[in-house]
């Protein structure tokens, strides 16, 4: 199963996410609460093993500064949050992993579009990407596509994620704000959700 920690903001948190056991930090590089500048995004970077995977994530930018952004911090996945096109995402040089809103996507789109992962969210409030809030997982269970590509996300946290993965059957969770307190990332809360997922 694997486990991304997203939001990351601080070198002692992305420590703190790799020594639980997450295998992919998020860094935001869009506007959100959480956005950073590349060249923060790789000092973070540069704490973190290489078997730590580091994700970009991007709304409707450019694939100029996509590139640009993915040389400086040293990004191993491009995560599309917004209105990519396929063929957008077929000439990005990085693996892809790409956002959809539940219930905006068909599993035409799901088995098409071509990207390594596809994460599931909420509906997005003031930014692109999750509310914080959990969508329904049964709407996940009666859908046809590659569970091997399907990571989950919205709202997950300590307290839900067991039952989460056993309703929605993901290769993958990601988690950002179900780790904060008073949104700042919580060393005890990732610690706790890792657990749990690999419990």
């Amino acid at each position: 199963m694997l486990i991304k920690i997203c939001g990351i903001m601080s070198s002692e948190m992305a420590l703190v996410a790799e020594r639980a056991g997450a295998d992919l930090i998020g860094f935001v590089f869009a506007p959100s609460s959480r956005q950073l500048a590349p060249e923060r995004a790789a000092e973070i970077a540069g704490v973190l093993s290489p078997a730590t995977k580091k994700v970009g994530v991007f709304v409707n930018e450019s694939r100029e500064e996509i590139e640009r952004i993915a040389a400086i911090v040293g990004l191993d996945y491009v995560q599309l949050h917004g209105d990519e096109s396929m063929e957008f995402a077929e000439s990005l040089s990085l693996p892809v992993i790409k956002a959809f809103t539940i219930g905006e996507v068909s599993d035409e789109e799901l088995a098409n579009y071509p990207a390594d992962y596809f994460l599931l969210d909420s509906p997005g409030t003031t930014y692109r990407g999750g509310s914080g809030i959990p969508f329904d997982w049964g709407q996940v269970s009666s859908r046809k596509f590659d569970r091997e590509k399907f990571i989950l996300a919205g709202g997950l946290t300590a307290d839900n994620v067991t039952e989460a993965i056993e309703v929605a059957r993901p290769a993958g969770v990601d988690v950002s704000s179900g780790v904060e307190t008073a949104g700042e990332k919580d060393a005890d809360k990732i610690e706790d959700f890792v657990a749990r997922v690999r419990g």
